[in-house]
């Protein structure tokens, strides 16, 4: 089935948001809200291992701070403080603070030429996604993608499938038509369950999760004058990922 359209998640992926993005605003909503709470850098890293914000603060209180006194309207207290969060996030994205990860403007750009369709598949918020688009690639950086598929548009989150099939489903594609482009275990779960080639671009966070069944895994899309490393699959003579390298794994059996 011939490629039409590469299926982008955000965080890790896109650009590196977690360490001093994400993790920086949860701190900043919880200084805010009078709370003690700090998320450190390895403690944030055991928080990934669930997706979704408010799903992440929950899961903290569940099983790093047992010891707090919930509030009795335990869901608005979350949401609260994840909106905080998403207020706190976008304003970081504000000051360009969080670039693009290295190859990914170029790749965009060259799958736009391609006449390849694309769409954004994330558990994050789309205030999140809009911020990132806007504040890395410009005020009509959202309209590159045909769909965004974020946040709580979809009930189960990854390493479900549903935001993949919603995006597709969105698109009227089906998954023999797309290719993932993922950076974590969950992320991987997720677009194997929706039946997709899926490409990894690690990250410090991620380095060590399992990535079995991905089309190739690599340390980052690479440019011409910056090769990634393979860590694991075929990549043949390529030093970078573009459009012809992303067409050969798809149509590998």
């Amino acid at each position: 089935m011939a490629l039409q359209a590469l299926l982008f998640d955000v965080d890790g992926t896109l650009a590196d948001t977690e360490r001093d993005g994400h993790r920086v605003a949860f701190n900043q909503a919880f200084a805010e809200a009078g709370l003690d709470w700090d998320w450190s850098v390895d403690s944030y890293g055991q928080l990934l291992s669930v997706t979704g914000g408010k799903e992440r603060i929950r899961y903290y209180l569940e099983h790093f701070n047992t010891g707090f006194k919930r509030p009795d309207a335990i869901d608005e207290f979350i949401i609260g403080l994840h909106q905080s969060k998403t207020r706190h996030y976008t304003n970081l994205l504000d000051t360009g603070a969080i670039p693009l990860r290295t190859g990914v403007v170029r790749l965009l750009k060259e799958a736009r030429i391609a006449g390849l369709r694309l769409a954004i598949v994330t558990t994050t918020t789309p205030a999140n996604v809009s911020a990132l688009l806007k504040n890395t690639l410009g005020e009509k950086g959202e309209s590159w993608f045909e769909v965004i598929a974020a946040g709580d548009i979809v009930p189960a989150k990854k390493p479900a499938a549903d935001i993949y099939d919603y995006a597709m489903h969105e698109m009227q594609l089906s998954a023999e038509h797309c290719f993932a482009l993922e950076d974590s275990a969950n992320g991987i779960k997720s677009s194997l369950a929706a039946k997709l080639k899926t490409m990894i671009t690690i990250n410090d966070y991620t380095r060590t999760h399992d990535f079995s069944g991905a089309a190739i895994v690599l340390d980052c899309f690479g440019e011409p004058d910056q090769a990634f490393k393979v860590i694991g699959g075929d990549a043949g003579d390529k030093m970078y990922v573009d459009i012809e390298l992303i067409k050969i794994l798809h149509e590998r059996v």
